[in-house]
């Protein structure tokens, strides 16, 4: 075995020079006029009406809130507890609200994250549901809670935050801050619950995946989306192996045209 695979994937992104230049432009576009806005904004994802204050990252803008509160909307979570790690605007955890979750808590480090989460599920009707909490990653979560599904669309890029708007765009150097994440899931989720994760095709998935594997989840690709210049895409964790459909028995690759998962039940 080489010394390469006994240390496992790198953690350093590894993009041709012109990705390399693109990624640098698009994240200092989306800083420069998206996430350091000073205004609130108000957008709508589908039927659910958005407040975005400043340093939230926009789910208007951006098109992975809409897959992934699609994703989330065509599922049964009735009866379901449920929590989002990295809420922002608190579409997501909305979007499992309105799929029926019993219990949804929204996890944020960005106060402003909190606060939007909050006056947004007041407005569309979930406010009973949806409970908002200031935390990095779980560490406002009591150690005896535990959750049938976890939700995350983590930053999916490296490198240092320069604020706290940026933290919803790049996850550390060595996407360290999300180093803990999987372990952490694991702990809090209950007996045949999930983990639902949203990355882009220039993550350093191989890494994630393998942070995950370690901390006892396996990992299915389910859905993804092109937009021509990136892809993003939803990976199902289980502990242990997860029961396949046919469906999922197997999965399109990151590098094959887009795909979408039918309706389905947690």
């Amino acid at each position: 075995m080489t010394d390469s695979a006994l240390r496992g994937p790198a953690t350093a992104d590894r993009y041709s020079l012109p990705r390399t230049l693109f990624r640098k432009f698009v994240h200092w576009a989306s800083h420069t006029f998206i996430l350091s806005s000073k205004r609130t904004r108000r957008t709508r994802v589908g039927d659910v009406v958005l407040e975005v204050p400043p340093s939230v990252f926009h789910p208007g803008v951006f098109v992975t809130s809409g897959m992934f509160a699609a994703h989330l909307r065509r599922l049964d979570l009735r009866g379901k507890r449920a929590v989002e790690i990295g809420t922002g605007s608190g579409i997501l955890a909305l979007s499992a609200a309105l799929a029926g979750a019993d219990q949804v808590v929204a996890l944020d480090i960005n106060p402003n994250a909190v606060h939007a989460a909050r006056i947004n599920a007041a407005t569309n009707g979930v406010a009973d549901r949806v409970e908002a909490r200031l935390s990095n990653l779980f560490s406002a979560v009591t150690p005896d809670e535990r959750f049938d599904l976890i939700i995350s669309s983590p930053p999916s890029f490296a490198g240092e935050p320069v604020d706290i708007a940026d933290h919803a765009w790049v996850a550390g150097p060595g996407y360290c801050h999300l180093r803990d994440l999987f372990g952490s899931a694991r702990r809090h989720l209950a007996a045949g619950g999930e983990m639902l994760l949203l990355l882009s095709s220039d993550t350093n998935i191989p890494l994630l995946k393998a942070w995950a594997q370690e901390a006892g989840f396996s990992w299915q690709q389910i859905e993804q989306k092109s937009i021509l210049i990136e892809k993003f895409v939803i990976f199902r964790l289980h502990a242990g192996e997860p029961p396949q459909s046919p469906r999922d028995a197997e999965p399109q690759p990151v590098g094959a045209a887009g795909s979408g998962s039918g309706p389905s039940t947690l």
